[in-house]
């Protein structure tokens, strides 16, 4: 009898983004940007007919479409000081604010957020259309988020496992 084999794909981003860590005892409280690097790490028990995990177009189609928010975004949490003069100078619509209610805007966040997104577009099964060409690209389905892994900085990153 063959084994069964676990099949894993991977695709990595950048996005330059900012952010503020109200919580901070230090610098990292004020303004201050990022060039992100983010790993997805895709998995499923199979190959698709295409003899594929994941088409990496669709995969890119997929994560872009979401890491796009946080281009030259500033990330802060609502009760910083700073909130309301940024989000007055640069909120609103068009704007590049994006706003944190509960938790500061920490690489760790961002990587479990990524993850989400990821996660539920890949349950819902669905085609994505690449902006560029117009051509399909099936999410198929059974496929898992393994890992996200996010750099904050070429020696430092934050990763979110799925258990």
């Amino acid at each position: 009898m063959m084994p069964g084999f676990v099949y894993r794909v991977a695709k990595t981003f950048e996005v330059e983004s900012g952010h503020m860590l109200s919580k901070h005892p230090d610098r990292c409280r004020f303004p201050h940007g990022h060039t992100r690097r983010v790993e997805v790490v895709i998995e499923a028990r199979g190959l698709t007919q295409q003899d594929m995990v994941v088409d990496f177009k669709a995969l890119k189609v997929a994560v872009l479409e979401f890491l796009d928010r946080f281009d030259h975004a500033m990330c802060i949490h609502r009760n910083d000081p700073g909130f309301a003069a940024l989000n007055e100078a640069y909120g609103g619509p068009g704007g590049r604010i994006i706003i944190y209610e509960d938790e500061d805007p920490t690489t760790e966040v961002l990587a479990r957020q990524i993850f989400e997104h990821v996660q539920t577009r890949l349950e819902r099964g669905e085609t994505v259309i690449d902006p560029a060409t117009g051509a399909a690209y099936p999410l198929p389905a059974g496929l898992v988020v393994r890992r996200v892994r996010l750099w904050e900085t070429s020696s430092s990153w934050a990763e979110v496992e799925a258990d």
